[in-house]
């Protein structure tokens, strides 16, 4: 191996300060070289998804030498004493996948919209999963998660006992980076090991962070045969919106948004106020009651 090898990659996994890229010469764990260290740091400055060069050692080792500019970066705040640090838990994601199942466990959709306000925070396209769907009726897994349709979201209802909608879920995660999430038992390392047998099984052992526990974390990105990687990653579910201000709020529900305007007064909080569309738009059922629900929850900090 040349003593200069340089290349570039993507980094597939980041763990206690080294960090793996895949390239096209091979796979390379590497550190960061001590130029990229200097100064005070604000925020990770390598993290799992970003596009690297790297320069490989004699020994098959590697070294960062520079971070390519990131599109966008699922970004977990963290006030510390010396001020709020970023801390990366994705970079380059082109989409966040929300797998929730239609039964075994019930649906907590509190929970999606507040993933889905986290992924219009963030910039993250989001792609609703409905798994199980093989264990309702059809117009019951509709009737679940029928507030997400006319808000502008794609929902695929997929089952790995039929094989439904596993194919269209592989296309939408083809050449994508695509970071996973969802509550535990919703089939998502079943529906992974349906895409592409194996991957699954290993996304199950994956480590995750409960509050209160001091745990090492890998984040990981996993690769499919169709050019996508996956990313189940800890951290997703603690993504707080202790910084997201009551006003913003509405700006986070695609289907309330273009509503504000309309309202008789600029500070309208959708909540008590005369004049106000987004509250018309409800009586009126072109906004639904459960997203609307949703949304004075989150606004108040009940979620």
């Amino acid at each position: 191996m040349p003593d200069e090898l340089i290349c570039t990659g993507l980094v597939i996994q980041a763990q206690s300060g080294f960090f793996t890229v895949a390239t096209e010469q091979g796979t390379f764990v590497c550190g960061l070289r001590g130029k990229l260290k200097r100064g005070k740091a604000e925020g990770d400055l390598v993290a799992l998804g970003d596009r690297v060069q790297i320069q490989v050692q004699p020994d098959g080792s590697g070294v960062i030498e520079a971070v390519q500019p990131r599109t966008r970066a699922i970004v977990r705040l963290d006030p510390r004493p010396r001020g709020v640090y970023r801390q990366v838990l994705l970079a380059n994601a082109d989409q966040a996948v929300f797998v929730f199942a239609c039964a075994h466990p019930v649906p907590r959709l509190r929970m999606l919209d507040r993933f889905l306000v986290v992924a219009e925070k963030q910039g993250v396209p989001p792609l609703i999963v409905a798994n199980k769907a093989d264990l309702v009726p059809r117009e019951r897994a509709q009737e679940l998660f029928a507030p997400y349709e006319p808000a502008g979201y794609t929902v695929l209802y997929t089952s790995v006992n039929t094989g439904a909608g596993v194919r269209e879920l592989g296309a939408r995660l083809a050449g994508k980076i695509s970071v996973l999430a969802g509550p535990s038992g919703v089939g998502k390392s079943s529906l992974l090991n349906a895409i592409q047998p194996g991957l699954g099984i290993a996304v199950k052992d994956i480590g995750v962070v409960n509050k209160g526990q001091h745990t090492t974390v890998v984040r990981q990105l996993y690769p499919l045969g169709n050019g996508a990687y996956v990313a189940d990653t800890p951290g997703w579910r603690s993504l707080a919106l202790w910084d997201t201000e009551p006003e913003e709020m509405d700006g986070y529900f695609p289907e309330i948004r273009p509503l504000v305007s309309q309202c008789r007064f600029n500070n309208c909080s959708h909540t008590r106020e005369p004049g106000c569309a987004v509250r018309a738009a409800v009586d009126a059922g072109r906004l639904h009651p459960e997203r609307y629900e949703s949304y004075v929850r989150l606004r108040l900090g009940k979620d």
